[in-house]
C-alpha cells in the first residue's frame, strides 16, 4: 500500500516591517515546529507587504496548493492592517463586523473604550470560524482552509494552539543528526548524493556551519519510517567513516 499523502501546509507572512527589516521575523520558526509537532509539513513561506492585491494574490496562489495556509500580521487597529479585507476578497465574500468577535473583545476591554479602530479588529470574511486568541481576544479567523493570525509573535502562537484542534494531522516526520565535524562538504557530497537516491523515500540534508574560528557539519536525516531513517543514517554513518579511514576528511592545500 503507498504511503498516505502528506499533510501540507504554506505560511503567508504579511507585513512591511518585515520586508523592511525594521522586524525580525520570528514566527517562522514556531509555526514551522508546531507543524510538524501535528505531522503537518511547511512546505513554503511567502512574505508579502501590507498591499491588498499583494496578499490576494499569494492567497489564491497557496490555497489551492497546500492542505492549509496559515497567515500572520496584520489584523491590528490601524490603516495599514488590511488582511481581513484581503482574505474576504480573495474569497468572494463580504468583510463584516462580527458580534461573536465584538463579545470577545469586550471581556478584556470597556464597552466605551471600543472605539472605530478597535472594532477594525472585529471585522470577519462572512462564513468564517474565529480562532480564539487567549491574550487580547481580538480573535483571528479560519475560512476554507485558510488561518488567519496576528503578527505578535505571542499572540500568533496562542491561536495556533486554538486552530490546532481542528486540523487534520499525519505522520509526525522522524529526524536524526550526524555530527560530521570539519569534514568539508566537498568530500563527501558525491557520496551523500548517491545514497539520497538509495533512500528515495527520506530526506537527506547537509548543513554546514561556522563558529570559533571553525568549520563544521551536521547530516540530518528526516523520514516518516523510523526503519528507513535509522538504515539511511548508518548507510551515511559508514561511508563517512570509509571516507575518514582513506584520509579523504581534509582538504589538500598547496
Amino acid at each position: 500500500m503507498p504511503p498516505p499523502d502528506p499533510i501540507t501546509a504554506a505560511l503567508l507572512v504579511i507585513g512591511d516591517e518585515i520586508l523592511s527589516g525594521r522586524t525580525k521575523d520570528k514566527n517562522i520558526g514556531i509555526v514551522a515546529e508546531f507543524l510538524a509537532d501535528l505531522g503537518i509539513e511547511l512546505r513554503e513561506v511567502r512574505v508579502v507587504p501590507d498591499e491588498i492585491a499583494e496578499i490576494v494574490a499569494a492567497l489564491n496562489a497557496l490555497r489551492g496548493r497546500y492542505t492549509y495556509v496559515f497567515s500572520t500580521g496584520g489584523l491590528g487597529p490601524t490603516h495599514d492592517d488590511v488582511t481581513a479585507e484581503a482574505v474576504a476578497k480573495a474569497f468572494g465574500v463580504p468583510l463584516l463586523e462580527d458580534p461573536r468577535a465584538i463579545a470577545l473583545m469586550l471581556q478584556r476591554i470597556k464597552s466605551e473604550d471600543l472605539n472605530a479602530a478597535r472594532r477594525r479588529m472585529a471585522r470577519i470574511p462572512q462564513g468564517a470560524e474565529l480562532v480564539e486568541n487567549a491574550i487580547s481576544k481580538a480573535p483571528g479567523f479560519r475560512i476554507g482552509n485558510v488561518i488567519v493570525m496576528a503578527g505578535v509573535p505571542a499572540i500568533m502562537q496562542a491561536m495556533l494552539v486554538a486552530a490546532a484542534p481542528k486540523l487534520n494531522t499525519g505522520r509526525k516526520t522522524i529526524s536524526k543528526t550526524i555530527e560530521v565535524g570539519d569534514m568539508p562538504e566537498g568530500a563527501f557530497a558525491g557520496e551523500l548524493s548517491a545514497e539520497a537516491a538509495r533512500h528515495p523515500r527520506i530526506s537527506i540534508g547537509s548543513y554546514p556551519s561556522y563558529k570559533d574560528g571553525r568549520f563544521a557539519n551536521q547530516i540530518v536525516v528526516r523520514g516518516k519510517d523510523a526503519a528507513d531513517v535509522e538504515a539511511a543514517a548508518a548507510a551515511i554513518e559508514s561511508m563517512l567513516a570509509a571516507l575518514r579511514a582513506e584520509g579523504k576528511d581534509k582538504y589538500t592545500i598547496t
